[in-house]
């Protein structure tokens, strides 16, 4: 019998100026926000190809636009796939802006022939690697169920399923603090067993990036967990240092 895989898609931009990370501008340049981005990007692929270790698990980015693939090169872990996430044209009408985009990775990664397939946010480079090998253990153990990764600000940074699930999508608010909750809500209306891994947090405004900075450092953000080193995105923030000391320096 062929191994049963849990796919996990990156929902991504490719890291470029003035198009990534934006809500870090300010305290970030455009172009710094842009090297944090791809920074981000190889921490959580490399996350997820560590995780892969323990468990049957398959890294995707989940990129928009269209044509925009090799934009990636040299970005992401080895091995890394790519699948298109714009949101196809033949969606319910209930679902709209980025959970087209959601529904869409989901749908393609399922088409692929994969077992499930969960959507994680490219902003949690420190994510534990043990709350990704949790979610696959459990979408690819028996029984139909949906795996929620709740974020400190309301929204999710994982969301994962055996089959495809349109109704997860409908109806929400995206970007704000109602995210979750509604996705919770949904999964109740289709009679869904919902698990929750923990909650963890999303780099995208200055409190969160100072954050960052004290985790990569060497402190724990919870008690309870060990993050994942995000060595990328710890010397991108060492390299921001050091330009801040040089310019402190000769002003």
């Amino acid at each position: 019998m062929e191994k049963q895989v849990c796919a996990i898609g990156v929902m991504a931009k490719a890291p470029q100026p003035g198009r990534s990370k934006t809500r870090l501008c300010p305290p970030l340049t455009h172009d710094q926000a842009a090297a944090m981005s791809a920074a981000f990007l190889r921490d959580i692929t490399e996350n997820i190809a560590c995780a892969a270790r323990s468990v049957p698990i398959k890294g995707l980015i989940a990129y928009a636009p269209e044509g925009s693939a090799h934009l990636f090169a040299g970005h992401v872990a080895e091995g890394t796939g790519m699948v298109l996430a714009i949101g196809r044209q033949d969606m319910p009408q209930d679902v709209v802006g980025f959970g087209r985009c959601l529904l869409h990775a989901i749908d393609a990664m399922l088409g692929e022939g994969h077992a499930a397939a969960c959507v994680v946010n490219s902003d949690s480079p420190t994510l534990p690697t043990s709350i990704l090998e949790e979610a696959a253990r459990l979408l690819l153990a028996p029984g139909e169920r949906v795996v929620l990764g709740p974020a400190e600000d309301g929204g999710y940074y994982l969301l994962g399923m055996k089959h495809s699930y349109a109704r997860l999508f409908a109806d929400i608010e995206w970007s704000s603090e109602t995210v979750a909750q509604a996705t919770r809500e949904r999964a109740a209306e289709l009679g869904l067993a919902l698990v929750e891994l923990p909650m963890w947090y999303d780099v995208d405004n200055r409190a969160a990036l100072e954050r960052l900075i004290v985790e990569v450092g060497g402190e724990r953000v919870d008690a309870g967990l060990e993050h994942y080193p995000a060595p990328a995105s710890a010397a991108a923030l060492g390299q921001l240092g050091r330009m801040l000391d040089h310019r402190q320096a000769a002003e």
